[in-house]
């Protein structure tokens, strides 16, 4: 019998040498700083990586534009408010209900406008003669079907370049209406390195006109916001469903199934916990300035630290009550946990996986992957900072470059009448001395393996070759590689939307995750993917008339 061939280790450096070669010196040299071949150790720093800076052109990333993830991201998932583009018809269709966000409805009425997608639908004429009359007939126009309680306008890349006064509009529509809260969003998407930019303009504007509007006093006993979770799939259900089980309230999500009411109320919580580190951090601290509210790192990906980040909560309260119902209900929700991972675990043990996934979850989701037994050889955002990657440590080292300063900086001070600390210096330092560190993030590196390959701004002829060469049993990203990583043999799967998946946070998420890998990675049909052309070097053929 022929001897079977020998599959070829390839080393880190070896690997990263590969991935570069095919570049010129100029490229390569710039790409190098963005692959980082993991050697984080105990007490040591964490190695540098350059991230957030500004795509090479000609390369095909995997990167959404700064329109995406204003409009896409961060507003898409928000149920009561109507959000209207201004722009070319395909920007909002693009941004339509592709994340899989989910709502239910709300207020009086039962409004839910997730469903819709809603346009000025730019024409030639419009960028000649300017927009500005179409976008003030469609904001009214949609008041008068909807009457709601507020109308978000979204600018695209043709609206920034005519130059449409979208803002001067919203606000003469606004005051027209009165019971209308209409604010406007110049997120253009050529404005930014990356959808981030997006987000943080979004989130500049929620925190501007909206926050801090409520007029009415929420009087649950421990009141919380949710920051960067974007209800995928139904996360934020599952999530919510755990939080009200052990007796806290989520105040706010932002913004997943989220209201106008509950980023009015965001105010009144007396925690923030950050999921997804990139998208809104910046918004935990604002809160924090202008409100007296403490924020702490959670992550509900994953049994173990969906547990951890209760225990947290419980802890920053401080009440043997809370704690003890936390505990009680972990001690419920674990055994049928446990018992799916057992199952499959034989079966997943040993895999390995790869994720390149914007905001936290390449970093989230190896905590599911390693209580499966998996292993991550490589991951990588689309749209981090390096404090993403390194921690928090690094914000003063960072310097402002001029695509940063696209994005407005919002001056933040304590307001005269809504600030209240929510707990004094010396509670805070007592409680850091227990281990629940405040406005902290250790990053995706130190929880990489060593020898791990992190990559920022992957792309489609890097994510291929890494395939090639690492041979991973599942890889996770984005619509753009689903399909050409499927066409090599290796099961993809979504991350940015679940394909039809989901939820996968929390305890139920974690066991429909478990069974979702399990059936990737042990199915056989990958191995029956070749291509014709790897199975024959040479196709004949004849023309019809021979």
């Amino acid at each position: 019998m022929p001897k079977s061939k020998k599959v070829v280790e390839w080393k880190p450096v070896d690997i990263k040498t590969e991935l570069l070669k095919q570049y010129p010196p100029k490229v390569a040299r710039k790409r190098a700083k963005q692959i980082l071949i993991n050697e984080a150790q105990e007490n040591s720093a964490p190695p540098e990586i350059m991230a957030n800076v500004r795509t090479i052109p000609g390369i095909i990333t995997m990167r959404g534009c700064t329109y995406a993830g204003c409009k896409g991201v961060i507003m898409g998932p928000t149920s009561d408010i109507v959000n209207l583009v201004h722009g070319p018809i395909g920007c909002s269709f693009y941004a339509w209900l592709t994340r899989r966000n989910q709502t239910s409805a709300s207020g009086e009425k039962n409004e839910n406008f997730i469903t819709y997608c809603m346009s000025t639908d730019m024409q030639d004429s419009d960028i000649i003669f300017g927009g500005e009359k179409k976008l003030a007939a469609a904001i009214q126009e949609a008041y008068d079907l909807f009457h709601p309680k507020s109308i978000a306008v979204f600018a695209t890349c043709p609206v920034g370049l005519i130059g449409d006064d979208i803002h001067a509009v919203a606000k003469r529509m606004k005051e027209k209406f009165g019971d209308c809260n209409v604010f406007a969003f110049s997120c253009e998407g050529y404005k930014g390195v990356s959808q981030s930019a997006g987000h943080h303009i979004a989130n500049n504007q929620v925190f501007t006109h909206l926050v801090g509007t409520s007029t009415t006093e929420k009087t649950d006993k421990y009141k919380i916001n949710l920051l960067g979770e974007y209800n995928i799939g139904g996360d934020g259900f599952e999530i919510d469903r755990i939080l009200k089980k052990c007796g806290i309230t989520n105040i706010a999500t932002f913004s997943g199934n989220s209201t106008y009411d509950q980023f009015a109320s965001a105010n009144q919580a007396d925690l923030s916990c950050v999921m997804c580190h990139r998208s809104i951090n910046y918004v935990a601290d604002m809160l924090e300035v202008k409100y007296g509210i403490p924020w702490i790192k959670v992550n509900f990906i994953g049994a173990n630290a969906t547990a951890k980040s209760l225990r947290k909560i419980a802890q920053y309260f401080g009440d043997d009550s809370l704690s003890e119902r936390v505990e009680k209900v972990i001690t419920e929700e674990m055994p049928s946990v446990e018992a799916i991972c057992k199952n499959v675990y034989p079966r997943t043990e040993g895999k390995k996986a790869m994720m390149f996934v914007g905001g936290s979850r390449a970093h989230h989701y190896q905590e599911l992957f390693k209580e499966m037994g998996m292993k991550v050889l490589s991951a990588g955002y689309e749209f981090a900072h390096r404090d993403d990657y390194e921690g928090r440590q690094v914000l003063p080292n960072l310097k402002v470059d001029a695509d940063s300063r696209n994005i407005e900086e919002i001056h933040v001070e304590p307001d005269p009448s809504l600030y209240k600390p929510r707990k004094s210096e010396d509670e805070k330092s007592s409680l850091e001395e227990k281990g629940l560190k405040f406005k902290h993030y250790e990053g995706l590196n130190p929880d990489m393996e060593s020898g791990s390959i992190v990559i920022d701004d992957l792309n489609q002829y890097e994510a291929e070759r890494l395939v090639q060469l690492m041979k991973p049993d599942i890889f996770c990203a984005g619509i753009k590689e689903k399909f050409s990583i499927q066409k090599m043999g290796i099961p993809m799967k979504q991350l940015h939307s679940y394909d039809s998946g989901g939820p996968y946070a929390g305890f139920k998420g974690a066991i429909n995750f478990y069974q979702e890998i399990d059936r990737l990675v042990n199915s056989k049909v990958w191995s029956l993917m070749k291509a014709p052309w790897e199975e024959s070097p040479e196709l004949s053929a004849t023309y019809v008339w021979e």
